[in-house]
């Protein structure tokens, strides 16, 4: 089983390179689907067919869905909501006004990864395919399980003892509504998805991300951030395409100083992202769309390649050894020490790389121990822990 995410900055034919990609593993006899988190969907555009919010097949082996995330929002987060609305309109607020306050800002958006989920666990589909919205929601979205998480495990527990002490005196003494096994049990399967996709999309062995740019300035900056931020949180990724590359035989002079400034980034593109495995695409004559010329844009992304196999290895987080202690390493491409913030917070590491944060529970192994300091060496963040010294040696000769 494969899930591939492609994502990046918006008008770079993520879309297009996504599509094409489903088309080659369908061609290749493997049951695929090619999905859609973007709340501007154009899968329907560029395979040339009407495709709804159920996967619907649109050839043989390949299979189209552009999730409607109102329609997840409904499913998974009603009953919380409805539970949040009571509560706003004991404290005054009309429902309308209530019902708006209470859906937090990429919620909906998260919910389309769980359709990920439930895929895989189908055992449907041999490929999944995710053609994510541009990159600054994509990490939002791929961020909100871990953070969302992080919330469930330590509020939710501590709410639902309190909830249970004080119902009985809360109902003698106020009407404020109280939270009942419903609004816990969607927490709950909330929960219990969240930590499903967070498993899947940090599997080394199932799930990968592609980033899609095109030879310019601000879009490669963007992309090295994108590539900082998903090391952050443990997402691999496999490949860096580089999409609208003008091609050598275009030779009109308006054209020259084009493909000099092209040439420029392709190399910064390289410097970057190698030994990631970098695919380049020319600028083709023509909108490639229709499976006809989503597989020929295939062809000229991956070659001889397997679209669907894993690149690139690459482990984000790793612990070794050393003498009596440990190093955790996290892969942090691109990032200087002024972006940088890392403390320990009883058994969590909290890492936070520009405006993203990342609480890193720590194994047993590493809970025992104290930090001994921090450094950045290379395109890693190494960590080293030391057992904690015992009482009255600490500081003797």
């Amino acid at each position: 089983m494969r899930v591939i995410l492609f994502t990046g900055k918006g008008g770079v034919g993520k879309t297009t390179i996504a599509a094409s990609t489903a088309v080659r593993a369908a061609g290749a006899g493997l049951r695929t689907l090619i999905m859609s988190t973007d709340p501007a969907h154009s899968l329907a555009d560029a395979f040339e067919v009407e495709i709804g919010d159920v996967p619907s097949e649109i050839v043989g082996n390949l299979w189209a869905q552009q999730i409607d995330a109102q329609t997840r929002l409904e499913d998974n987060w009603r009953d919380i909501q409805d539970y949040m609305v009571q509560v706003m309109n004991w404290a005054g607020t009309e429902s309308i006004q209530a019902e708006e306050l209470t859906v937090i800002p990429g919620i909906d958006e998260i919910f389309a990864l769980i359709d990920v989920k439930t895929h895989v666990e189908s055992k449907a589909y041999d490929v999944v395919i995710v053609d994510c919205a541009p990159t600054a929601e994509t990490l939002r979205l791929l961020s909100l399980p871990d953070i969302m998480t992080w919330y469930i495990e330590r509020i939710f527990p501590v709410q639902r003892r309190v909830v249970k002490a004080v119902r009985p005196l809360v109902s003698r003494t106020t009407n404020l509504p109280i939270a009942g096994d419903k609004v816990f049990a969607a927490v709950e399967r909330l929960h219990h998805n969240l930590e499903a996709v967070r498993r899947i999309l940090a599997d080394e062995e199932m799930s990968s991300v592609r980033l899609v740019v095109n030879p310019e300035k601000m879009v490669i900056a963007e992309a090295r951030r994108t590539y900082t931020y998903l090391g952050l949180f443990g997402y691999r990724v496999d490949a860096v395409v580089v999409n609208r590359i003008l091609p050598v035989e275009i030779t009109d002079p308006y054209f020259g100083k084009w493909k000099s400034i092209q040439a420029e980034h392709l190399v910064t593109v390289h410097e970057s992202f190698e030994p990631v495995p970098i695919l380049e695409v020319r600028l083709f004559d023509r909108e490639m769309v229709g499976i006809g010329l989503l597989g020929e844009m295939a062809s000229e992304v991956y070659g001889e390649r397997d679209a669907t196999s894993v690149l690139f290895h690459d482990d984000p987080i790793s612990i070794r050894k050393f003498e009596d202690g440990y190093v955790l390493q996290l892969r942090l491409p691109f990032v200087t020490g002024g972006d940088l913030d890392v403390h320990r917070r009883t058994d969590e590491l909290v890492v936070r790389v520009g405006p993203y944060k990342r609480n890193l529970l720590l194994p047993q192994i590493l809970k025992r121990m104290v930090v001994r300091g921090a450094n950045l060496v290379e395109d890693r963040l190494e960590i080293m822990f030391e057992p904690e010294p015992e009482p009255g040696t600490e500081g003797s000769d």
